[in-house]
């Protein structure tokens, strides 16, 4: 073993790229909700970005190194501590084996990565190492870590071989702009419905989890209800259910679903959103497929 909980903090999973190609059968991709830190964390330790890494959520808890290894830890500043004392973040640290991981409240953002050279070894299941909770399936038994849960590493790149790499430090505002195609399901709704959307301020729900962001603020008035027949669900669909208040589904989002979706998130503003703390305002605006795919293709070259 080379990783032990000691203490799991509020949400903590083995997450990864995700799990693909079975959600005709009922069973979601799962996988990190911010893919820019998850991506970030795992060039810094020399993985492939595919490998898993730990989420933790809001608060990061205490973790003991079992065995030599190197580590990175990016998204939500958690201030992360080497046997008590303060280690950078987006860029390789050395540990060695009996040394401690300490990360506490998150001061701004919500998620946190901790990736490992050579990545969790745990099992793979469908083709991800990804936890899914409400399947009980993947990660480390399917569930959120617990103290005392062990967790194997993979053998990855020494500390010298990856020295040096850097990322940038993300900010993460309290006010978060996203950007969104409209539709699929647009023409449900009126366009005064159309207009609150878009000129909205909407508030982060305390309900919100990694199935859904819940918004808060005005309705979004419908035509005649927002009922559809159940249709696929792809990240970052805004679904609309009878009160009018959207939702936004994210990593562990259902399969299906059968509310209209007003707009769908543009995946490179999907990481802001993840990061989204309870009572953070949210804005939307529109932008077209070919803007989008243009912006995507900007940030996939840098």
């Amino acid at each position: 073993m080379a990783v032990k909980i000691t203490m799991p903090g509020a949400f903590t999973t083995v997450q990864d790229a995700g799990r693909y190609g079975y959600q005709c059968y009922g069973i979601g991709p799962s996988g990190v909700m911010d893919k820019k830190a998850y991506a970030d964390a795992n060039y810094l330790v020399g993985n492939e970005n595919k490998e898993a890494v730990l989420e933790t959520t809001l608060y990061g808890g205490e973790m003991e190194i079992t065995e030599d290894t190197v580590l990175a830890v990016t998204g939500a500043d958690m201030e992360p501590k080497r046997n008590g004392e303060l280690i950078p973040m987006n860029e390789p640290v050395r540990m060695k084996a009996g040394d401690t991981l300490s990360l506490g409240a998150a001061r701004e953002g919500c998620r946190t990565y901790i990736a490992f050279a050579g990545g969790i070894d745990v099992p793979v299941v469908m083709g991800s190492r990804s936890t899914s909770i409400r399947c009980k399936l993947g990660g480390y038994e399917g569930r959120a870590l617990k103290a005392g849960d062990e967790l194997p590493l993979g053998k990855g790149r020494s500390f010298e071989e990856v020295k040096g790499r850097k990322t940038e430090r993300r900010e993460f505002p309290s006010e978060i702009c996203i950007r969104v195609i409209p539709g699929p399901q647009d023409d449900y709704f009126t366009e005064k419905g159309k207009a609150t959307f878009y000129s909205a301020i909407y508030t982060v729900s305390e309900q919100s989890d990694r199935m859904g962001c819940r918004l808060d603020g005005p309705g979004i008035e419908s035509r005649e209800g927002t009922d559809i027949v159940s249709d696929a669900i792809p990240c970052g669909s805004v679904q609309v259910p009878a009160d009018g208040r959207p939702i936004v589904l994210m990593a562990d989002r259902q399969t299906t679903g059968g509310y209209a979706k007003i707009a769908t998130v543009c995946a490179f503003d999907i990481p802001k959103l993840a990061q989204g703390l309870p009572g953070d305002r949210v804005r939307f605006t529109a932008v077209s497929r070919a803007e989008a795919e243009r912006i995507n293709r900007k940030q996939v070259r840098r």
